[in-house]
This record gives structure tokens, C-alpha cells and sequence, in this order.
């Protein structure tokens, strides 16, 4: 905890000193971001320094793999889709964004994961098995290329089919989909290369993702 606390005066005396005025607005006024991010949990990924982005920019929501679950208003506990329909109804966000990345762990535990496997924890499996669509169209792929048996490419490509399915699941979410067939929300996908430092944006016809310049 120290170097946590040491972080927090150095952000005491320098960043919020700086914004001071900014904190005091949100604090007074609110928020009203631009964006929604939907995030992976993984420590390697921080959209506020990814984006550059301040406070009050981005609504954000990380959860493990950064998956959206299907639109299902049952007596279960959704901590993602709540945070979704509260970015949507309460915020009235005008984009969301999924945000993938490389070397996620939590789509190389779907990867190597047969589907008929017997559960090894409490609560991933259960959650990871959201987005086995993913895994299904990842080895799909990577068959078709002769890459089914390369590891590493199955979970790049399943990193990045994982955002489509997402994409697919928010248009289930009724009150999405009207919202942008009426041109109120924008839904984007983007991919991050940890290692390289590289962003890829999955283009408007959602096929294929595309390096996005750094400058």
C-alpha cells in the first residue's frame, strides 16, 4: 500500500493541483463523457494513458477479456450490462467502444479450453464461455490460413473476433440498437498491441481491423 499512497501525493500535488478547477466542475456539475470504453481488466492496459484521455472523458467498464454478454434481463447479477445501460439511459454517451488487446489471458484460458472441459474455478469459466462464439470463428480462421495449430495466432485472431461478437451482443440490447439506427450512438472496435504499442480500428463493414497511424 505505500507505493500506493506515495502515488496519491504525488497526484495530490501535482495532477490535481494542476486540474483543480476540472475536479471541482465534475464534482459540482457531473459528468458527461464522450465515450464509453469497455476494457479488459489486464493491468498491461490503461485507456486513460492509451488515449490520453482526462477525467470525465471516458465512462469505462473493464471486466475480464473485456467481453459484453448477450442482452439477458433475468434475476441475475450483470455488473457489465448495468454499466452499459447506465452509460446509454443515464449519460446518454454518444460512443461506445470495445476495446481488445494482445496477449489477454483471459482469451488464451477460452483458447485452450475444449468446451466440453469440466469447470476449473468458480466464476471465469462460466464468464468466458460468453465468448466462445470467438473461439469457434478464431479457429475457423486460422484453419482456413493453416494456422490452427499455431497457438499464438488462434488467440490474436480471438482477441480481435472476441470485439466483433461484442459488437454483435450490444446491437441485442434493444434500446442500443435504436439509438443507432436513429444515429444517437456510434459503435467503434479497436485492438491494442501491448508489445508494440500499436492500434488497430475495426473498419466500418466490420471484416478487418486497420492499423491506425501514429501520427
Amino acid at each position: 500500500m505505500d507505493a500506493l499512497i506515495a502515488g496519491y501525493r504525488r497526484f495530490r500535488a501535482g495532477y490535481y493541483e494542476q486540474h483543480k478547477a476540472r475536479f471541482e466542475h465534475l464534482g459540482a456539475k457531473g459528468q458527461k463523457p464522450h465515450y464509453m470504453i469497455i476494457g479488459c481488466a489486464d493491468s498491461r492496459v490503461d485507456p486513460s494513458i492509451n488515449f490520453d484521455t482526462g477525467p470525465g472523458e471516458v465512462f469505462m467498464v473493464r471486466n475480464v477479456a473485456n467481453v459484453v454478454p448477450p442482452y439477458a434481463p433475468d434475476g441475475d447479477h450483470h455488473g457489465t450490462s448495468a454499466a452499459i445501460e447506465f452509460a446509454v439511459k443515464g449519460l446518454n454517451i454518444p460512443n461506445i467502444v470495445i476495446l481488445g488487446h494482445a496477449k489477454c489471458g483471459g482469451i488464451a484460458a477460452l483458447v485452450d479450453r475444449e468446451p466440453g472441459d469440466a469447470p476449473s474455478n468458480d466464476f471465469l469459466d462460466l464468464w468466458m464461455s460468453v465468448a466462445r462464439p470467438a473461439r469457434r470463428a478464431a479457429f475457423k480462421v486460422a484453419e482456413a490460413v493453416g494456422q490452427s495449430d499455431n497457438r499464438d495466432q488462434v488467440c490474436r485472431i480471438c482477441e480481435k473476433e472476441n470485439v466483433k461478437i461484442g459488437l454483435k451482443n450490444l446491437m441485442g440490447f434493444p434500446w442500443i440498437a435504436e439509438r443507432v439506427a436513429a444515429g444517437q450512438i456510434k459503435l467503434h472496435g479497436l485492438y491494442f498491441d501491448i508489445t508494440r504499442g500499436e492500434l488497430y480500428r475495426l473498419d466500418d463493414a466490420g471484416g478487418d481491423f486497420d492499423l491506425v497511424s501514429p501520427a
